[in-house]
């Protein structure tokens, strides 16, 4: 009797066990619905929103960029296509890829001045003289290029080679349009060249403000002045190095 007793227990343990595991699932299913829904009513209520303040985002760079991290958690790309939705309502898709054409042209146009880098800073003030006009404007209006713009624009450039990147160089951030790799000692070479932006660094001076041997200090030197990053000067018997790119974001004017 007491196996038989045994028998029922464990039959009814595994029953109990199917039940819970079903109504944990349609728990599961009516969550994950539930999270479905909320997501559709909140893309349509970001796709008012765009309706709404369409010029805005279109003429506005801080609500562009505003916008663009609204539409990030939802996983929404208004940059995707300029078939889709969003394209046709905005036209942001168009937007960035002429920005990046104009990045591309601004970049390889100076190449022969600074070596391929040149602050984010330089190439929007390039671009507002120039009064570039871009995908989304439909007025005779001036439009603003933010540097939020700008990186999207160099990262859409990045993903097609060429060595389109950006970096930090002590406060500022520059574009690269060349494929050389540039590691950390040459980001700190160019960092201290920012505080001697008027006049020039030296050997010394790189050394005394990194810590750093002669050797090192100098093969950071010899590569960035191979690829035309950096200038070299004599000045009573020392050698002066120039960085064209942060000198001329620090004169606030442009050669173009």
């Amino acid at each position: 009797m007491s196996h038989r007793r045994r028998g029922v227990g464990v039959a009814r343990s595994g029953a109990t066990k199917k039940y819970a595991q079903k109504k944990a699932d349609e728990m599961k299913a009516i969550s994950l619905q539930n999270a479905l829904d909320t997501v559709e009513k909140l893309e349509q209520k970001l796709s008012d929103f765009a309706k709404k303040h369409q010029s805005e985002i279109q003429n506005d760079p801080v609500f562009r960029d505003r916008f663009l991290k609204m539409c990030a958690p939802l996983g929404v790309d208004p940059l995707a296509s300029k078939k889709s939705f969003w394209g046709q309502l905005l036209g942001m898709g168009d937007f960035y890829h002429e920005l990046a054409v104009k990045v591309a042209e601004v970049c390889l146009a100076a190449k022969a001045r600074n070596g391929g880098i040149m602050s984010v800073k330089e190439v929007q003030s390039i671009l507002a003289k120039r009064k570039t006009k871009l995908g989304m404007v439909r007025s005779s209006s001036t439009q603003v290029v933010s540097t939020a713009d700008l990186q999207i624009a160099i990262n859409k450039l990045s993903k097609l080679g060429g060595g389109f990147r950006t970096v930090q160089v002590g406060k500022s951030t520059m574009v690269i349009s060349v494929p050389t790799e540039l590691d950390n000692d040459h980001m700190q070479v160019m960092t201290a060249a920012s505080a001697y932006k008027e006049t020039g660094i030296s050997v010394d001076q790189v050394m005394y403000t990194t810590q750093w041997t002669r050797e090192r200090t100098q093969r950071a030197l010899d590569l960035l002045l191979q690829e035309g990053m950096a200038w070299v000067d004599n000045y009573k018997g020392e050698e002066l190095y120039w960085f064209p790119s942060i000198w001329q974001e620090s004169q606030g004017e442009t050669p173009f």
